[in-house]
């Protein structure tokens, strides 16, 4: 016999009320809904919608439901979505998660959101994950400081340089 599957119509309010607050930027309320513990699927809603925001002061909830949160699921998306953020201030967060989450799927994400924001401090954190005990996380580490390695070089090639003085 099939599972029924779970009935979410009582988080429609709630999700009503959050798309209000995304219309508006309304950061702190989506953090206060996801601080809630509501169903999965207001939590996996409310962390894509801070990404969505793109503004910093998403970090912190976003940063929460990574170390916090009951699912890998959530967890993976709070990881992708500051990953997509790309703000440096994750980066904390994201190498205690690659290094410390019980979930390859969080492990694989907090390595390739370390990749996309591309600072430097990722690397040694980056490098201990290459010696991960799974395939993928040791591929997505690779990946990313593949990712850190070519930033690096386009900065260079991107900034000023002096003008040399004649005379």
């Amino acid at each position: 016999m099939a599972k029924r599957p779970t009935d979410y119509s009582r988080d429609f309010d709630t999700l009503e009320k959050m798309e209000w607050a995304f219309s508006k930027g309304d950061v702190s309320y989506i953090s206060k809904v996801l601080e809630s513990r509501p169903s999965i699927v207001l939590r996996i809603h409310g962390v894509c919608m801070l990404a969505d925001m793109k503004r910093e002061d998403a970090i912190p909830a976003l940063a929460r439901s990574l170390r916090e949160d009951s699912s890998p699921l959530v967890r993976h998306e709070a990881a992708f979505a500051m990953g997509q953020l790309e703000f440096k201030s994750a980066v904390p967060t994201l190498l205690e998660a690659m290094a410390k989450d019980d979930s390859v799927l969080v492990r694989h994400e907090s390595a390739v959101a370390l990749g996309s924001i591309g600072d430097e401090r990722a690397r040694q954190g980056l490098m201990s994950a290459l010696e991960d005990l799974d395939e993928d996380v040791r591929l997505s580490a690779e990946v990313a400081l593949a990712d850190l390695d070519f930033l690096k070089r386009l900065r260079s090639r991107t900034e000023i340089q002096p003008i040399a003085e004649t005379g």
